[in-house]
């Protein structure tokens, strides 16, 4: 990875990832220890979202934010490639929950790395939210593969994939789309995710009913149908509805509006 950092401070591109080996510093200091053994520099609060399958619920958490530069030396391992730095700056961002009481749920703690300077604890707080985006990006490529099957294309020339990928890739944002707009602003209306016959038909499907409504109803609603679509009825305690199960039901219905079309 010291290669990733040579090269994107080279190129003036900006990194963060998160870090687990103890790197030493130019004076031969182990960043991870060194992080730790700073003074707390300020606190947030955020909610740490539940984690089902391990039983946790929803908290809020208090956030320790500490924050640092360094200069990261180069490992002997690659003291041949001449062309490597023999350091490279980066700012380093340590994490950490205090207080945690729950013992089922593992506490935050996370050892971030950056190439951007950090003047303020607001500004290592910000990256710390740009990391807590990669839960969005992991989801992205579980809907692209496994919705969308992306990995099963079976073309024999790599510009047709690449414009398969693509395609699927637009199909994969709209299926995160629908599944995150219900959840941030549930009281927009549907028309935002569908058109008219799609909302009408998805009402009448899941309501067993020949009637459609009048006006849209809420994107939050539409979310729940689908849900009907995809699987059995869910308890309010089971949350809101996930990707798979949104894409199975954007399948059902789709195959009902192509129906629709073809008796019509």
């Amino acid at each position: 990875m010291y290669e990733l950092f040579d090269e994107a401070d080279g190129k003036g591109r900006a990194f963060l990832i998160r870090i687990a080996r103890n790197r030493k510093t130019a004076g031969n200091e182990k960043i991870l220890d060194a992080i730790r053994a700073k003074p707390c520099m300020g606190r947030v609060k955020t909610a740490v979202p539940r984690n089902s399958r391990a039983g946790v619920k929803e908290r809020e958490a208090v956030l320790q934010i500490r924050h640092d530069r360094f200069q990261i030396k180069r490992p002997s391992i690659l003291n041949k490639i001449k062309h490597l730095k023999d350091t490279q700056e980066a700012t380093v961002i340590y994490v950490r929950e205090e207080g945690q009481q729950d013992k089922a749920a593992e506490p935050v703690e996370w050892f971030l790395m950056a190439n951007k300077k950090i003047e303020s604890v607001e500004g290592a707080y910000e990256k710390a939210v740009w990391y807590m985006q990669r839960w969005k990006i992991e989801r992205f490529h579980h809907v692209l593969k496994s919705g969308c099957a992306v990995e099963k294309l079976q073309e024999r020339r790599m510009d047709k994939t690449t414009v398969l990928v693509l395609m699927y890739s637009v199909i994969a944002t709209f299926i995160m789309n629908i599944t995150y707009i219900a959840r941030i602003n549930p009281h927009f209306p549907c028309t935002v995710c569908f058109e008219e016959d799609e909302w009408k038909v998805l009402y009448c499907t899941a309501n067993k009913t020949r009637k459609p409504p009048e006006k849209p109803y809420m994107i939050a609603e539409a979310v729940t149908y689908l849900s009907w679509l995809g699987g059995p009825k869910r308890a309010p305690s089971d949350g809101p509805p996930g990707v798979k199960t949104i894409w199975i039901g954007l399948e059902k219905l789709n195959t009902l509006l192509a129906c629709k079309e073809w008796l019509a």
